[in-house]
């Protein structure tokens, strides 16, 4: 690692000009992720040589940062395999047939957020509340008439709530361990600011619930999906032991991949003694997803998907992304650019607004919500502490900006899947996941107002 920060100019040019070629790359040029990132990558490549640090010193930073975020490329796969293993097993099927005649149109939206919230909060983990209940939704809600990127909004919102709050969530605990405060402290600190934002968001989708839903659905579209289930899945409730189960084990906090292969198995033995499936035609499946031709495109479309090969597109760009964050990292352009603006810091809520907007931004440079956690936790610690402003105020900033905004950050890892699953662009769906860019503006107007604010004097003591 380089004996010296770079100055602020050279970090601040450095970044701004990345920024600009991804933005632009994106909206004007209309160019792909992967080629945008890759020659990203090779610009923070030469900048290091520029800089004196030895290529394979730089070499090292990106295989680092890969086998730092290796759990996370390994979910990428196993979530290809459970998608797989789900479908085949009927356990999607008897979900969304359940679905369609239990969710009335005008509570569809409100109860799927509800449902996604309490999900992703029993379990942990967003990414795995949107792989299960997400197509789960997207399907029922495109039978009722929602438009997806709406439907979208609504599933990552929820699944981003319970992620954000949750005391098994390992953002939650990463965020309140990089700050130095107490686990319960950062929930409640937390609490403070979403409690509002999810009433508000909880109230707006329950709006723009009644306004679809006083428009008559095409019954058709629902009534032939529905046909389509019921003749080629056994409907039982067996088929759900794969959803109890990831929630039994993610409220024990098994490891992730440990639940995923779990649920995976439990859902091939149900396939193959419960749907008649054929151990082949399983064990295939798990690499090339399923293929299965019905007679009814809506049910073609719902089950045609999964395996570890449907993942590679998300795969090789989170690799991109990875590599590039990890240089940024480590050529420490972000700390260089974050310290000097931190140090000048007079107010608390300006504090709290910088340490929110610094997140997002270092979110957004390194890729993934873990890296930045753990970076402006290490650069604002100091600054809370002058202030004596509760460090559990820092770790609600360190997750409202950056554990909610990653899923509004086209080239995050966390974006890339949630688009990858769904199948909308993140474009598309940003701006109707409330929760994930309210949350962030209603913490910092509240801090502004002096609302849902904590002091201590003893910062000290959420340490030990």
């Amino acid at each position: 690692m380089p004996q010296s920060l770079p100055s602020f100019t050279l970090a601040a040019t450095s970044i701004t000009a990345l920024f600009t070629w991804l933005v632009v790359g994106l909206f004007v040029l209309d160019a792909g992720l992967h080629g945008l990132l890759l020659t990203a990558l090779m610009s923070l490549t030469g900048l290091g040589l520029w800089l004196g640090v030895p290529y394979h010193t730089l070499r090292k930073f990106v295989f680092d940062g890969l086998a730092a975020s290796m759990p996370a490329l390994i979910i990428f796969i196993l979530i290809g395999v459970v998608i797989a293993a789900l479908i085949q097993s009927g356990t999607v099927g008897t979900l969304v047939y359940y679905g369609l005649q239990l969710l009335r149109p005008e509570l569809f939206l409100p109860g799927g957020l509800l449902l996604c919230s309490f999900m992703s909060f029993a379990t942990g983990t967003s990414w795995g509340t949107v792989a299960t209940c997400g197509i789960v939704l997207m399907s029922v809600g495109e039978s009722l008439g929602f438009p997806l990127p709406l439907i979208a909004g609504m599933v990552i919102a929820g699944a981003s709530f319970g992620d954000k709050m949750s005391p098994i969530s390992d953002t939650t605990n990463l965020a309140a361990m990089s700050a130095g405060t107490d686990l319960y402290r950062h929930i409640h600190a937390m609490s403070l600011s979403t409690g509002p934002s999810y009433l508000v968001v909880l109230v707006i989708f329950s709006v723009l619930g009644s306004t679809y839903g006083a428009v008559p659905a095409e019954q058709t579209a629902a009534a032939a999906l529905l046909a389509a289930l019921d003749a080629t899945f056994t409907i039982d409730w067996v088929t759900l032991i794969p959803i109890a189960l990831m929630l039994i084990l993610g409220w024990r906090r098994v490891p992730p991949e440990a639940v995923l292969i779990a649920a995976s198995f439990s859902a091939l033995i149900i396939a193959w003694g419960l749907q008649d499936a054929s151990i082949a035609g399983l064990l295939t499946s798990l690499y090339t997803g399923v293929s299965q031709t019905t007679g009814a495109p809506i049910l073609d479309t719902l089950i045609n998907r999964g395996g570890i090969g449907a993942m590679a597109w998300t795969l090789t760009l989170a690799i991109l992304a990875i590599a590039m964050g990890a240089l940024l990292s480590q050529l420490n352009l972000l700390k260089a650019l974050l310290t000097p603006i931190a140090q000048r810091i007079q107010r608390p809520a300006q504090l709290l607004t910088v340490s929110t907007t610094a997140a997002a931004a270092s979110n957004a440079a390194l890729t993934e919500p873990y890296a930045a956690i753990i970076l402006n936790g290490q650069v604002f610690q100091d600054v809370y502490d002058r202030q004596n402003i509760d460090r559990a105020m820092l770790s609600r900033t360190l997750e409202e900006g950056s554990t909610l905004t990653a899923a509004l950050i086209p080239w995050t890892t966390t974006a890339i899947f949630y688009s990858a699953i769904l199948g909308v662009s993140t474009l598309d769906y940003a701006p109707l996941a409330l929760l994930n860019w309210m949350n962030p503006l209603i913490g910092i107007a509240m801090a502004w107002l002096g609302l849902g604010y904590l002091t201590s004097k003893v910062n000290a003591a959420n340490t030990e």
